[in-house]
């Protein structure tokens, strides 16, 4: 390990909570493998993992499988849903893939290649992962799986049957696996937390059940639609939930709240997905920010009392907001290619997956070469965010 790395191990080892927050995207959820394998090989080992939708598919392959393996998991996961579902596209996807290898990069070159891979998709869905339906929802009225989603999962329940070793999350207490989901009929959002209940492949099915692409997953008498409706990111329940321990949080986000102004109706509507998906994050960042100034001001105003002692009623309605925790939240926001358009998150092709996947390392090796970034944060201020691409664009917020 070289030193850098081993002085980042050194600051990380200081927090009692190491978590990592995995964002809903789709077919940008590989930056999130690239993410973890540069973590796995600076051998820092998250106790906590927690995601949304896609997020929610890799936190599970990563707390489902030994340390050794979990990148490889990862790896063999993500190329096979990178082929489309059935054997009409092959060869074409193989041409297109070898065609764009020989040839220079450009970012034209890049956009084709990204756009058949969502028109494949679209018309066939993806091996492992979903297939189109024969028959269009529309002629059905019945409330079944075909009346209400354009794509059957089944794939998907039997690759995560494969991939993941739920008996090993369900018992292994040295590592945390939380996703989240929607109740379709109540509208409320609901985490599933191993450490409160046994996680099931329902929970993981229901975290990432898009609507209308895919159907509601019913778990306990229950019908689930995927969390990103509600919340893309389990950022505040993980610093919610550990309030009175030093947390460390590795949030890897999949949308840009930066981006230039559209100059085409495609732009438009890539910049409105990019702006709502991550509007959460930012939302949660802030929620935290201000818990952490009403602590501080709290304790000052303690301080100046008399006695320095609250009512005891007081005292207890405000214990969680007097102890000296602190957070700090290290983001990895992907940022997009000048190539990719607003069906990124559906362009589940080998060449799309192999960009994200490299970001990702090249994020995270570019944020491991700051320890600073993981130091304790002044107990007075008890928050602290950091991003490296915004060293690059000081005034950007996260």
């Amino acid at each position: 390990m070289n030193a850098p790395r081993a002085e980042v191990c050194a600051r990380i080892a200081r927090y009692p909570t190491v978590a990592l927050v995995l964002q809903g995207g789709g077919a940008l959820g590989g930056y999130q493998c690239g993410v973890y394998e540069e973590l796995h090989e600076a051998g820092i080992r998250p106790g906590w993992i927690a995601g949304i939708s896609i997020g929610a598919i890799n936190a599970a392959i990563i707390a489902g499988n030994p340390v050794g393996q979990r990148v490889e998991r990862l790896r063999a996961f993500w190329e096979m849903i990178s082929e489309p579902a059935g054997s009409a596209l092959s060869w074409p996807a193989l041409a297109v893939r070898t065609t764009v290898a020989a040839l220079p990069p450009h970012p034209e070159l890049l956009a084709w290649a990204n756009a058949l891979s969502a028109l494949g998709a679209l018309l066939q869905g993806q091996r492992g992962f979903f297939e189109a339906r024969t028959l269009p929802p529309f002629l059905f009225d019945d409330g079944s799986d075909a009346a209400t989603s354009f794509y059957d999962v089944a794939p998907l329940r039997r690759t995560l049957e494969a991939f993941v070793d739920f008996d090993r999350i369900n018992r292994d207490r040295s590592v945390r696996l939380t996703v989240g989901a929607t109740a379709v009929g109540s509208g409320n959002f609901r985490y599933f937390d191993s450490a409160r209940e046994p996680i099931r492949i329902e929970h993981i099915l229901a975290s990432g059940a898009l609507p209308p692409a895919f159907p509601a997953v019913e778990i306990d008498g229950e019908a689930y639609w995927d969390g990103g409706i509600v919340s893309n990111t389990p950022l505040e329940y993980v610093l919610d939930c550990r309030a009175s321990a030093d947390t460390l949080a590795l949030q890897v986000d999949l949308w840009s709240s930066q981006g230039p102004r559209p100059r085409s109706m495609m732009d438009v509507l890539e910049r409105m997905k990019d702006i709502r998906f991550s509007s959460r994050t930012r939302h949660g960042t802030r929620t935290v920010e201000l818990a952490q100034q009403l602590r501080s001001a709290l304790k000052e105003l303690i301080a100046r009392l008399p006695d320095r002692k609250l009512p005891p009623h007081l005292s207890k309605a405000l214990a969680p907001y007097l102890d000296d925790r602190v957070f700090n939240v290290v983001h990895l926001i992907y940022q997009s290619g000048a190539h990719e358009r607003q069906h990124k998150d559906y362009a589940f092709g080998r060449i799309p997956l192999q960009h994200h996947w490299d970001a990702g390392r090249r994020d995270m090796a570019l944020t491991l070469d700051h320890p600073e970034f993981f130091d304790l944060p002044d107990r007075d201020v008890g928050v602290a965010t950091h991003d490296v691409h915004r060293l690059v664009s000081p005034d950007s917020p996260s």
